[in-house]
């Protein structure tokens, strides 16, 4: 079964320590266009996680939102070096002492010093704590690439209903077809019959120009190949996997094809049915666009 590219999926975990939250929302893409916004402590890990979500969604664009909330107010964010702090503001204290200015400001200089607060991702990651990050993570992508096949189901369903209208259309097409060329041929014993009449001509020259003529209106060949393109476009729906492409240059071809029946023709009965199937066609090409 085909996938789209648009999904959804959120994973929670909640104990004594600390409340994580895992939301992923993809679009259609190209390519893959990962944007993760993620506490700082975790900052070194989307190299890691750009590979899962690879690896699971494999292209399009995907926000990755992750939230870590540490319930104990004991727990801080930060390490303090409070040895490293009284030393700086005794110094910067002496050296305001020297030249008679105010201390005012001495706290938030030492606070500011090098090395005085260090974050917990420069410190160093609590393995145990990322783990279980990692299994919010996975479970969001999860979800969300669940949520891609059930959508995908969706757009089966509406893509063999836009193929069947524009087969029956056809279908009507080739019913019109004899009545279209025995319109063309009273159209033109009308036109010619009274002039040639009238006036001496080559038989065969004329029987020459009317073949070349039929043939530059023949829409049987472009008729033909409309009904393999959308068989071959239906095999690759029923493929599944990563057809979203395929589908799209496959749509082109089918395109063609309508627009080529539509302009040899020249007939109303013919046209009205060729816009219809123009239709359908430009309801595919947009949804093709999200198939992964």
């Amino acid at each position: 079964m085909i996938k789209s590219m648009t999904g959804y999926g959120i994973a929670n975990f909640e104990d004594e320590r600390y409340i994580i939250s895992a939301e992923v929302k993809t679009l259609n893409s190209k390519f893959l266009d990962l944007n993760l916004r993620s506490p700082r402590q975790f900052s070194d890990k989307e190299i890691e996680v750009r590979t899962w979500v690879g690896d699971m969604l494999d292209r399009g664009k995907v926000n990755l939102n992750l939230e870590f909330t540490a319930k104990s107010s004991n727990e801080l964010p930060v390490s303090i070096n409070e040895e490293l702090f009284v030393t700086y503001f005794e110094k910067y204290q002496a050296m305001a002492k020297k030249v008679g200015a105010t201390d005012v400001e001495l706290f938030k200089m030492a606070a500011q010093a090098p090395n005085v607060v260090t974050s917990l991702n420069e410190k160093g990651e609590n393995p145990e704590e990322w783990e279980t990050v990692k299994n919010v993570i996975q479970e969001a992508l999860k979800k969300c690439n669940q949520f891609r096949e059930d959508e995908g189901e969706t757009l089966f369903h509406k893509f063999m209903e836009n193929l069947q209208e524009i087969r029956e259309r056809l279908a009507q097409i080739q019913q019109e077809e004899p009545k279209r060329k025995e319109r063309i041929k009273n159209r033109i014993r009308n036109n010619f019959q009274e002039w040639m009449e009238e006036n001496d001509f080559d038989e065969n020259r004329f029987e020459q120009e009317l073949i070349y003529y039929f043939e530059k209106l023949d829409i049987t060949e472009e008729i033909v190949r409309l009904g393999t393109h959308l068989d071959y476009f239906e095999k690759n729906l029923n493929e599944g996997k990563k057809q979203g492409k395929k589908l799209g240059f496959i749509s082109q071809e089918i395109g063609r094809e309508i627009n080529t029946i539509g302009s040899k023709a020249n007939d109303a009965a013919i046209q009205r049915h060729v816009i219809i199937m123009k239709d359908e066609l430009e309801k595919i090409k947009e949804q093709a666009l999200n198939i992964l």
